[in-house]
Parts: structure tokens; C-alpha cells; sequence
């Protein structure tokens, strides 16, 4: 009974039926994940593999004031764990992109600052990323469809937040 009142009150608002909302939110989210391989897809300008949060973490901290976070917030912005993202700032560590950086005013704040190695690669990243952007995304979408994506996601993102 509470699907019928439910696809009545739908149709009425003018609004998608329930197999409508429920399709088009799965197609969204198949999108997403058939295309984001696709934009990582020989980004490494060394032909190395980088996975997702690699990435992400090198283009926000890139487009950060003074190249740094607090890597907690650096965590949290990259959907991982704290120690999860432990270990992906030791890796880049390791190959000298990043390094950590403590906060004079609080000691229990740790900071992720992009090395200059590590601003050299994010800056050739973007520029390989925004072209498998172009590519797979707007060539697609077009510009009003991508401006349009954007908007919507912007919203969707806001939402969750309050």
C-alpha cells in the first residue's frame, strides 16, 4: 500500500516515480565509477599507476594556501582513515613529495606540506588530468552539461554537510 501512495504522490508532484529516482541515481554512480578510472589513466608523468587518493591528495594540497593542510582535514577531505592516510603520506614521503610539517601554535596538529618535488608533479598532473578531462568528460557532456554537473554536485555535496 505504501508504494502505491508513494508513485501517487510522485506522479502528482510531478516527480520521478520510485524505479525512476532509484535508476537514475544507479546510473549516476556507474558513471562515476566507469569514468574516474579513465581520468587517472596514464596521469603519472612517469607512467606510474596513482591510485585515487594519491592523487587528490596532491591536487588539493596544490590548490591549499601555502601547499599544506592539517592531515586530519587532508584525511577527512580524501574519504580515508586516519591511518589510513598514514600510510599514503608515508608513501609519498618516501618518494619525496610530501612532508610533515608541525604547527607552532599546536603541537597535536600535523601539517601535509607539498615538498617542491611534490608541487612539481601535482602541477603536471592537473594539467595531464584536465586534458583526460576534457576527453572523457567534456567532449561528452559539453560545456553548459558540465557547468550543469557541477552546479547539482555542488548542491548534493552542500546538502550532506547540514
Amino acid at each position: 500500500m505504501g508504494d502505491a501512495l508513494g508513485a501517487d504522490r510522485a506522479r502528482a508532484a510531478g516527480e520521478p516515480a520510485d524505479d525512476e529516482l532509484i535508476t537514475d541515481w544507479g546510473l549516476l554512480v556507474e558513471a562515476f565509477k566507469a569514468v574516474s578510472p579513465l581520468l587517472l589513466e596514464g596521469v603519472h608523468p612517469g607512467g606510474e599507476e596513482m591510485s585515487g587518493p594519491w592523487f587528490e591528495v596532491l591536487l588539493r594540497l596544490q590548490r591549499s594556501p601555502g601547499h599544506r593542510l592539517p592531515m586530519s582535514v587532508l584525511a577527512r577531505e580524501v574519504s580515508l582513515s586516519s591511518g589510513g592516510f598514514t600510510k599514503l603520506a608515508d608513501r609519498l614521503a618516501a618518494k619525496g613529495y610530501l612532508a610533515r610539517e608541525s604547527c607552532p601554535e599546536d603541537r597535536r596538529v600535523v601539517y601535509a606540506a607539498l615538498t617542491p618535488a611534490g608541487s612539481e608533479l601535482a602541477g603536471e598532473v592537473k594539467t595531464r588530468h584536465a586534458e583526460l578531462l576534457r576527453r572523457h568528460v567534456l567532449d561528452v557532456l559539453g560545456p553548459d552539461g558540465v557547468r550543469t554537473l557541477g552546479s547539482l554536485a555542488r548542491r548534493l555535496r552542500d546538502s550532506a554537510r547540514d
